[in-house]
């Protein structure tokens, strides 16, 4: 049985979500503030977090980035009605599984925490955004969670996080090509990478989809990359 974290204020519509996915069939802890969640974590382990956005004292995104540090193989969900907020831009760095509005539309939230892998966490390094939000998407049907940099500079963002595997395109902008794979290596020796790439003839002979990809291949590959970690 899978095990759940419900985060919110309003114990009201905590409890509300928590009946609906234990009558899927999951066990679910609810919580009525971040420190509370920080507390079930450390002695329990779940499966996923879903959070409010909006908390008093400790915002949804305040508590991912806490929560990580303690279970640093958590999925998480964050749920908003304002996705425009500095906090959650912030968040998306960590490596959300998702971000669901308000009123959550529990048809998807119940496929993405059927899905939801424990230590799915995917560096996508790609300039392309439109692309990056597609693979994401590809990823999450599969139940990784992705965190995404669009520059060079942007992968030293990525430090605190850790990462099973990482797509990282070899020509990014603010570096020479291949230097957001070397800083990626830098700061995870042992990340396997994925490169994709219109520029095959400058790129290694190992782990290359070249654009246009499929993208049945590249998950493909994460999915054997994810189920031979030790």
């Amino acid at each position: 049985m899978r095990r759940y974290l419900v985060v919110d204020d309003n114990a009201a519509f905590a409890e509300n979500l928590a009946e609906i996915l234990r009558d899927a069939g999951a066990e679910v802890v609810t919580a009525m503030g971040g420190a509370r969640a920080l507390e079930l974590a450390a002695v329990t382990r779940f499966d996923a977090l879903v959070t409010d956005m909006r908390m008093p004292v400790m915002n949804g995104a305040a508590l991912v980035h806490e929560i990580l540090q303690v279970d640093p193989g958590l999925p998480a969900i964050v749920v908003t009605a304002y996705t425009g907020e500095d906090d959650l831009a912030a968040a998306r760095y960590e490596g959300l599984l998702a971000v669901l509005p308000k009123p959550v539309p529990i048809l998807q939230l119940l496929e993405l925490l059927a899905a939801a892998r424990r230590n799915g966490l995917v560096a996508l390094v790609e300039d392309d955004v439109a692309l990056s939000q597609n693979l994401a998407e590809a990823l999450r049907t599969r139940g990784f969670s992705a965190v995404m940099a669009h520059t060079v500079v942007e992968t030293d963002r990525l430090g605190s996080v850790q990462p099973f595997a990482a797509l990282v395109d070899l020509r990014m902008p603010g570096g020479a090509d291949g230097e957001a794979m070397r800083r990626l290596a830098r700061r995870f020796p042992l990340l396997p990478m994925f490169i994709i790439t219109a520029h095959a003839q400058s790129a290694p002979a190992a782990r290359v989809f070249v654009k246009p990809f499929d993208t049945a291949s590249v998950l493909m590959a994460l999915e054997s990359a994810y189920e031979s970690r030790t």
